[in-house]
């Protein structure tokens, strides 16, 4: 890991703090699918214009398309990050692109043209399978060593047991795995790594060959999610100790450290116990975990089951540690908690912007009264919002919340069929940093159901420069 320690000044910022003071954003990058809508179209990435004094703001100015049909483009990365912001020989030009489904690695050259991405390099699955018999990529993170990890959810026919960590090199061929020999996590989904701690820490989804099916309540009963966190020593590789979530902590996805690398405590948020549960290290040297946010399920009327989680399935926390946002993508809602002691997050904002509850849905939850109940959620700019609230991003200094509605084909296609005819859209919320509060703005509205190859599903957003689920400080 010797390679950042140089002097100079590489990619990204020296601090989060430093980061807050960083440019507004001028443009975000947006994974778009359309595996799983029937259109026999590749999947791309879209550019989108967040400037508010452009002419083309709120608008798509360009589109990507990769090579192949049938990726499910999902999460992104850099290159290079704010971990290897001593080297001055390192440089974030890359965006990392897994696809989930089939495997492949796209890299794109963001820097030529930031407005105008180009398809750089792209990494076959098969090269990945021959060396380390990882499929199903999701996760990527840059190393300060120039280095880049991807978490792999499973082998080639969707087993959880052939899940690991593939490692490339920054001219991006593959290395070989990165766990040692027989320390592989039960499951795998997403990883955020703690240097000053010499510890990593991955969470669980499930085994590709079930949830890329649609979910599945029989699927969790047999076995076939996650429950457990995975703590690895940093940077070698071993597993230290797993922690079993049990049933409060089903379905752990999203994980963060807090960013202040001296921190020994982050989150992760379990989606179908809609719980955010905070782990922390003990003074021997163990970790431990307990639930920290808990979202009750909705008794709802006309829908597949008599009680409705919240479903969280993203979270992000602010680049100076004061908040943590997380969405509900089946209730709808974005929530907004101050975290300053981490073990007692206080709500702070909270604003509706589309799920299953809305006003004018067939769907109603009853109240403690007994009376059937909706949410009102608004329109914007004369659209009414479809789906739920999945992927989340905030602005450097934290005042503006971007936010996409699509989780992953064949779910949206079970629970939002409306965002698979339509398409997703996306939003922005203004964030009172002050004294905490969401609200919608009504000036921005993103439309991927009026692509020129039609209806798109938007998943997950960069920004050019490095942002607070991206970057990592060592």
């Amino acid at each position: 890991m010797s390679k950042c320690c140089a002097n100079g000044k590489g990619p990204g910022y020296a601090s989060p703090l430093e980061a807050m003071k960083g440019p507004r954003e001028a443009l975000i990058y947006v994974t778009c699918v359309y595996n799983g809508t029937g259109k026999e179209k590749p999947d791309y990435l879209a550019t989108v214009d967040t400037d508010p004094s452009s002419p083309t703001y709120s608008k798509v100015i360009h589109r990507l398309p990769v090579p192949h049909i049938g990726d499910e483009l999902h999460h992104s990365g850099w290159n290079s990050c704010s971990s290897c912001h001593g080297d001055s020989s390192a440089s974030r030009r890359y965006l990392i692109l897994p696809s989930l489904l089939s495997g492949r690695i796209y890299v794109v050259d963001t820097a030529t043209s930031p407005r105008a991405p180009s398809l750089h390099k792209v990494v076959e699955p098969a090269d990945i399978l021959q060396k380390t018999g990882l499929a199903y990529p999701h996760t990527s993170h840059c190393l300060a060593s120039g280095d880049i990890l991807v978490s792999c959810l499973g082998d080639k026919d969707g087993n959880a047991d052939g899940n690991g960590f593939l490692l490339l090199d920054s001219d991006f061929k593959v290395k070989g795995r990165w766990e040692k020999p027989g320390h592989s996590p039960p499951f795998g989904y997403d990883f955020w790594y703690q240097p000053r701690h010499k510890t990593m820490i991955s969470s669980s989804w499930g085994a590709p060959a079930a949830f890329t099916k649609g979910f599945n309540l029989q699927h969790v009963s047999d076995g076939l999610y996650g429950r457990h966190l995975s703590v690895y020593s940093w940077p070698d590789g071993e597993l230290k100790q797993t922690m079993d979530l049990g049933n409060t902590g089903l379905l752990p996805l999203e994980i963060r450290f807090l960013h202040d690398p001296s921190k020994d405590t982050g989150f992760v948020g379990c989606a179908l116990t809609t719980n955010m549960v905070r782990f922390f290290k003990n003074s021997d040297g163990s970790w431990s975990h307990e639930v920290a946010i808990s979202v009750p399920p909705l008794k709802v009327k006309n829908w597949i089951l008599p009680e409705m989680p919240g479903l969280i399935t993203d979270f992000l926390i602010s680049l100076d540690d004061r908040f943590l946002y997380f969405v509900n993508w089946l209730h709808g809602d974005i929530r907004q908690y101050d975290i300053q002691d981490p073990s007692k997050p206080v709500l702070t904002g909270q604003v509706w912007v589309g799920g299953l509850l809305q006003k004018g849905s067939s769907v109603v939850y009853v109240t403690e009264d007994g009376k059937e109940s909706q949410f009102d959620v608004p329109d914007v700019m004369g659209n009414k919002l479809r789906g739920g609230p999945q992927m989340i991003q905030l602005s450097l200094d934290g005042k503006r919340l971007y936010v996409t509605n699509s989780l992953f084909s064949a779910w949206d296609k079970q629970f939002y069929p409306d965002v698979i005819q339509q398409g997703s859209h996306m939003l922005q919320i203004d964030v009172d940093t002050e004294n905490g509060g969401l609200s919608l703005n009504s000036n921005f509205f993103v439309d991927f159901g009026s692509e020129p190859d039609g209806p798109s599903l938007a998943h997950e957003m960069r920004y050019p420069g490095g942002d607070c689920t991206s970057d990592i400080w060592i």
